[in-house]
């Protein structure tokens, strides 16, 4: 987006803002009130000392945020890292975030549905449909949920049933032919029971073009179903949940393009549609094996509160798991092996199955002094099978082809070689913790909330990968990313010698929070806080983990966080303006870098050392008069290296200290409203967003070779309604200034992702419902 757009569009916003403050009429608008269990508890957001967004499921809908892959729609402070797969895919947060292919680490970003905490981010990466409202808590928020939440937290919460029938059946189309379906029923069951079901489809063909062959096909798309049911007790004192549900993805995502020459002989090979140097505007790939991931899922999850006493809740949430996860990836990039660039498929199915359990028990919040008490337990097995394939050839008795670029002759197994590998990985993960966070009201306007944690977590691991055959001749023969060792390692290196690499670690932690809350008005509170964040051991469990090396752990990673904030309400509740500043220190930072391993560019994980983020968050909305809203939003984030501690047991890589952390831009802000009006017999709906992100690194450093470049994201719709808003149809425009960006730029531009919405398109959407 050029300069002159970008001012023209923040002129537009800030003159609709101060007409609409100026507007004379009586305005009886309101800020919507939002209710959240950001504490365990139902409490208005505005009275939760915790820099917290919370954002309602019609939001979610208006602003087109269909998965928590674009999150950041609505939260700035949140990047999402695509991966090839859903299961190398994860969520950052204030910059901090943790992106490991292995089985054996956990995320610093936890997700949370419906109360249970997911193994995985990849867990959480389906549509989000039917909604209650999504959460989402910045900084550490270790005390009282505890597993996987040393940068934040995502919490999703689904719609349940009514105590009236209630349906609803909607329909998206948009360019590319991309549709969605979706439909949910809702109501009573019999006296204080109700229940709730939904499902959902989609499909996309894809926004990248696979030229292979001659056949031009589309890629980047998906196709994915999926339903839930829920059921509802409610006695006015007790309630219960039961939730089932069970979802499937077939996904041809994500490709890497080639954005910058790989050479004049490669280039030529490719003979991609304007040639290779397109950087973020290349949409063609010309590859023998297209990159897709299909995943399967199904969970049960059961919740209960039950009033035990006058005074006291008891709450339980039980929770059971199963995903399955099938990666099927192109390495190398090119339509086949030629002298000098070998073939890499590889193909890698991860299982995982967890159980979970919770108990709390809470005190009446209406007291000046009340608390909670919990325990947790969990458990999760995670296997993932694996297998790399090659073609290479030094010489080749086949002739050049036009460009020069000579192919092996995969005929030939004596000049060419066909280096195979596979590998399995055995991941058992324990945690179980103690829990109590209590708060006193000194005075009506002063209160003071104090909470500890303290967690076992134990991790152990089985690794089994041969060396590297001929896959026609059973020889040892090394290619692009295998290797001529064992998992065990070598003897001469400190070895075991054998194909099989173990490892365990156990661990405890003591975490906390204190945190000081003032409310000078009703309509204002101020708050401080400092948590002490813990993340538990991993292991770089993945397919080329060689011990000794590799089965040393990777620490704990420890966070001290500061944070001060506001929020309030002001001009009789029509103006909501919350900040928050924040210090965060994290010691073992767990952190995923790239290195090579024979010519293939792979990830390793590590501790990075110490990292430092730093900065703050504002969000602003405004209801100036009945039927318009405004939204600002932005954040500010420096997350970098503070002290760089380099394990050569680990094999680090160098990271100089001052360097900035992976996907962490370091400015993000968002404006935008949305606009109703009765126009007689029909209601006009109005919305608009715009997003801009600051320069960023797809790595752990400040390399040229990964930066990504700033970016602005403009969307907007127009909707139609009968009075009822039984009957709605809208129109969409997404990327309205047709701004390419990418999401991960690897090599320098040589692999390059490109998202869905770096292109200008349209669409359209039909809801019906009946209350």
């Amino acid at each position: 987006m050029s300069a002159t757009t970008r001012i023209a569009l923040k002129t537009l916003a800030i003159s609709a803002s101060s007409l609409a403050l100026m507007h004379t009429a009586p305005a009886m608008a309101q800020v919507e009130e939002i209710i959240v269990t950001a504490q365990k508890v139902e409490e208005n957001v505005q009275d939760v000392p915790i820099a917290i967004t919370a954002v309602s499921g019609d939001r979610l809908i208006q602003a087109g945020v269909i998965s928590l892959e674009n999150i950041s729609t609505v939260v700035p402070s949140v990047t999402f890292r695509k991966g090839t797969t859903s299961a190398n895919s994860a969520i950052v947060m204030r910059g901090v975030g943790t992106i490991s292919f292995s089985v054996a680490a956990e995320p610093s970003v936890s997700t949370v549905v419906d109360g249970v905490v997911l193994s995985r981010s990849g867990q959480a990466f389906m549509d989000l449909v039917d909604l209650q409202r999504l959460e989402v808590l910045r900084g550490p928020q270790g005390t009282l949920f505890g597993r996987n939440a040393s940068a934040g937290l995502v919490n999703i919460v689904s719609k349940g049933g009514t105590d009236t029938f209630e349906a609803e059946a909607s329909a998206d189309w948009f360019e590319g032919e991309e549709y969605r379906l979706r439909a949910a029923i809702s109501g009573p069951l019999g006296e204080n029971l109700s229940a709730r079901l939904t499902g959902f489809y989609g499909s996309f063909d894809g926004n990248i073009t696979n030229i292979n062959g001659g056949r031009n096909d589309k890629v980047n798309g998906y196709e994915r179903y999926g339903v839930r049911g829920i059921m509802d007790y409610d006695d006015g004192g007790n309630t219960v949940r039961l939730i089932a549900d069970y979802y499937k993805a077939d996904d041809d995502c994500c490709v890497d393009v080639t954005g910058a020459s790989r050479g004049a002989l490669q280039d030529a090979l490719l003979a991609l549609p304007g040639g290779v140097a397109l950087g973020e505007d290349q949409r063609f790939i010309n590859n023998d094996l297209v990159t897709s991931t299909q995943d399967q899922q199904w969970s049960l999850t059961g919740t209960g509160d039950f009033e035990i006493t006058d005074t006291h809740t008891l709450s339980v949430v039980l929770g059971y798991r199963n995903w399955e996860n099938t990666e099927n990836r192109e390495g190398d990039f090119l339509p086949r092996a030629i002298v000098g660039a070998g073939q890499l498929h590889d193909l890698g199915v991860v299982k995982t199955e967890q159980v979970s359990a919770e108990i709390r028990l809470a005190s009446d919040q209406s007291k000046p002094f009340f608390y909670q008490v919990g325990a947790f337990a969990w458990q999760s097995d995670n296997t993932q099978d694996f297998t790399r394939q090659g073609v290479t050839c030094a010489t080749s008795t086949l002739a050049a082809l036009p460009g020069g670029a000579i192919p092996c002759n995969v005929s030939d197994t004596v000049n060419t070689l066909f280096p195979f590998a596979t590998s399995r990985s055995d991941v058992r993960s324990k945690n179980y913790a103690l829990f109590g966070q209590a708060t006193y009201q000194i005075t009506e306007q002063l209160s003071l909330t104090g909470g500890l944690r303290y967690t076992w977590d134990d991790l152990e691991f089985t690794h089994t990968r041969a060396p590297a055959v001929n896959r026609t001749t059973g020889l040892p023969a090394t290619g692009p990313g295998t290797n001529g060792n064992p998992a065990g390692g070598t003897i001469a290196s400190g070895g075991n010698g054998t194909n099989t690499s173990r490892g365990e670690t156990t661990n405890g932690n003591l975490s906390g929070r204190a945190a000081i809350q003032f409310k000078p008005s009703e309509d204002i509170m101020l708050y401080g806080s400092y948590t002490r964040g813990y993340k538990g051991p991993a292991f770089n469990v993945f397919f080329n983990h060689t011990a000794p090396n590799n089965a040393v752990p990777i620490s704990e990673e420890l966070s001290d966080s500061f944070e001060i904030g506001a929020k309030t309400q002001f001009l009789d509740n029509r103006v909501q303006l919350n900040v928050a500043a924040f210090m965060v220190e994290y010691d073992g930072f767990q952190a995923n870098n790239f290195i090579v391993v024979n010519t293939a560019t792979i990830s390793n994980l590590t501790n990075a050392g110490t990292v430092k983020s730093e900065g703050f968050e504002a969000d602003l909305i405004v209801n100036p008069v009945d039927g318009l809203n405004l939204r600002a939003s932005a954040a500010y984030a420096d997350a970098r290296v503070k002290q760089f501690n380099p394990n050569p047991t680990t094999n680090a890589p160098d990271a100089r200290n001052g360097t900035v952390l992976p996907l962490a831009p370091k400015f993000v802000y968002t404006i935008g409203g949305d606009y109703t009006k009765e126009l007689g017999g029909v209601t006009l709906y109005l919305n608009t967003d715009y997003r801009h992100t600051s320069t960023q690194f797809s790595d752990l450093g400040q390399s040229p070779t990964t930066r990504i470049d700033p970016y602005g994201i403009w969307n907007a719709s127009v909707g139609f309604s009968d009075p009822d808003d039984k009957y709605r149809v809208t129109f969409h425009a997404r990327n309205i200034t047709d701004e390419s960006y990418v999401l991960l730029n690897i090599e320098n531009g040589r692999r390059l992702q490109i998202p869905r919405d770096a292109d200008r398109y349209f669409g359209i959407s039909l809801r019906v419902r009946t209350f």
